[in-house]
């Protein structure tokens, strides 16, 4: 049996079991949002299977992606973190990815969720980017740019337009998935 075609940046099996499960599928889950909103922060400047290999230390020591744990956490969590092997020890991405549940949980509020207020950037409906090749999909587009800007303003950090970019497409607000990937026409049909 052959494998079917598959976007080309999914090479080792922790790649390929994120492409083919979960990269670009359509979230509304507030936590599902939060996790990706650090580990996508976590990435910058490192490659995506690296964040993926740390993934379960990230929800060991993030309390499982809850933004309001995460909001408490205190400059004891930060030595803690710095000190855990299980995840990237950078200080600004740590201390950032604990800043940012305060604005997480102010705009949930605001908006009834995190997610319907990011929803509502693409009027709902993810935004199919009909990529025919690795290189056509970009590190960043207007969107991931506005979005970026919006949570600048909300007060986040570490979020550039190219971490949100990543963000929008992991969460399926974007569907970058090449045509010709077996999981293109799947994660469309799931808008």
């Amino acid at each position: 049996m052959t494998e079917p075609f598959r976007c080309p940046w999914a090479r080792s099996p922790e790649e390929v079991l994120y492409h083919d499960t979960e990269w670009g599928v359509p979230s509304r889950d507030d936590r599902v949002h939060f996790e990706f909103l650090i580990l996508e922060a976590a990435q910058a400047g490192l490659s995506w299977l690296t964040v993926l290999r740390k993934r379960e230390g990230y929800r060991r020591a993030f309390a499982a992606f809850d933004p309001e744990a995460v909001a408490r956490f205190g400059s004891a969590d930060v030595a803690r973190l710095m000190a855990d092997a299980g995840i990237v020890r950078n200080r600004l991405k740590i201390e950032s990815a604990i800043h940012n549940a305060g604005p997480y949980l102010r705009l949930a509020e605001r908006h009834g969720s995190f997610a319907a207020w990011l929803w509502d950037f693409v009027d709902g409906r993810p935004v199919d980017g009909r990529r025919e090749s690795l290189a056509d999909v970009p590190a960043t587009t207007p969107l991931g740019e506005k979005v970026s800007r919006a949570l600048k303003a909300e007060g986040f950090r570490f979020v550039g337009p190219t971490v949100v970019y990543a963000h929008l497409q992991a969460t399926g607000l974007v569907n970058d998935h090449l045509v010709t990937c077996f999981r293109h026409e799947a994660v469309a049909g799931l808008a």
